[in-house]
C-alpha cells in the first residue's frame, strides 16, 4: 500500500488478526540518501513485529544499501513488482518490473549475498501465464525467500476478478512458500483463495483499509476499530491526508452521501474528533 500502512495502522491490524504487516511501498534511492525520508517513511517499535519494509527498487545498490539500514529493525525486505500506478511504471519501478526480470534477479541476488535479512518479491501476472511461471522461478532461483502473487496483469483494474488459477499455478511451479493477494475482503475470501491455491498465507490491502478487522472475522468494521486506530494514530503521530483518509475508508459504507460529502471538507484533525463525536459519539480527545 502506497502511503497508507504506517505503524499505527499496522499496530491496529495486528490487534484484528494480521500475522505479518507490511510498510507503505518505499522508495530504496531515496531511503538510504536521505535521514528525513527514513524517519518519514519508516517509524517501528518493540510491537511492530514481524514487519516487512517494502521497496521499490529498480537498482541493486539502492536496494543493499537500504535492506543493509533495516537489519535489526525489520523481519524481511520485499521488492515491489506489483504497483501499477503509472508514475511507478513510468520511473521503472514497480509493475515496470515485471517486463525485467533480469533487474529483480539481480536485485535477490546482491541482497542475499550482502545482507543479513530475508528477501521477498510481490509480482503480478502476465498474459501469458508461463512467462510469469518462469520469472517466478527465477526469483526462487536467485534466492528469495517468498512470493505474493496478485493476481491481475498490470492493465487489469481491481473490477476485474482475481485469476485464482494463475495463482495456484504459480503456486505450483515453484518450491518457495507463495502468498495469494487480491480481492481479500473478508476472512472467508482469506478461506476460500486458500483452499482453491493451496498457498501458504492470504494478503490484503484494499479490504484491510475498508475493514481493519477483516482477518477477526467481522465482516464491517467496527466501531471500537475505529477508536483503536484514534488512539494509535494520534499517540504515535500522523499526518492529516493519513489519518483523515484512513477513517473515510474505514466509514465509507456507514456514512450517507451528504455525510461523505461534509467529512471530506474536514480540514483538520480536532475538526475530524469534532464530526466523530457529533455524529457517532467518539469520546478520545
Amino acid at each position: 500500500m502506497v502511503r497508507y500502512s504506517k505503524l499505527p495502522f499496522r499496530e491496529l491490524v495486528r490487534g484484528y488478526g494480521v500475522d505479518i504487516a507490511y510498510t507503505p511501498m518505499t522508495l530504496a534511492d531515496v531511503f538510504h540518501q536521505s535521514p528525513f525520508a527514513r524517519d518519514s517513511d519508516f517509524s517501528t517499535n518493540d510491537h511492530d513485529t514481524p514487519v516487512v519494509v517494502q521497496f521499490a527498487a529498480r537498482d541493486p545498490v539502492d536496494l543493499t544499501r537500504s535492506a543493509q539500514l533495516v537489519v535489526g529493525h525489520a523481519a524481511a525486505v520485499d521488492i515491489n513488482c506489483g504497483c501499477p500506478q503509472r508514475w511507478a511504471y513510468q520511473e521503472g519501478i514497480g509493475s515496470r518490473l515485471m517486463e525485467e526480470p533480469e533487474t529483480v534477479r539481480e536485485m535477490v541476488r546482491q541482497v542475499k549475498a550482502q545482507v543479513d535479512i530475508p528477501c521477498a518479491v510481490k509480482i503480478r501476472v502476465h498474459q501469458d501465464l508461463q512467462e510469469t511461471v518462469a520469472f517466478a522461478r527465477q526469483m526462487e532461483m536467485a534466492g528469495a525467500d517468498w512470493l505474493t502473487v496478485h493476481g491481475r496483469t498490470r492493465q487489469q483494474r481491481s473490477s476485474v476478478p482475481v485469476n485464482i488459477d494463475a495463482i495456484r499455478l504459480i503456486k505450483e511451479s515453484v518450491a518457495i512458500p507463495v502468498v495469494a493477494n487480491g480481492d481479500i475482503f473478508t476472512a472467508a475470501d482469506a478461506d476460500r483463495v486458500h483452499a482453491m491455491t493451496k498457498v501458504d498465507g492470504v494478503m490484503a490491502a484494499r479490504g484491510l483499509l475498508e475493514n481493519p478487522a477483516l482477518f477477526a472475522g467481522h465482516k464491517h468494521t467496527p466501531w471500537q476499530c475505529v477508536e483503536d486506530y484514534i488512539r494509535l494514530a494520534l499517540e504515535y503521530g500522523t499526518s492529516l491526508f493519513i489519518f483523515h483518509h484512513h477513517l473515510m475508508y474505514m466509514l465509507e459504507k456507514q456514512m450517507s452521501a451528504a455525510e461523505r460529502r461534509s467529512f471530506n471538507t474536514l480540514s483538520s484533525i480536532p475538526a475530524i474528533l469534532d464530526h466523530l463525536e457529533m455524529h457517532y459519539g467518539l469520546s478520545i480527545h
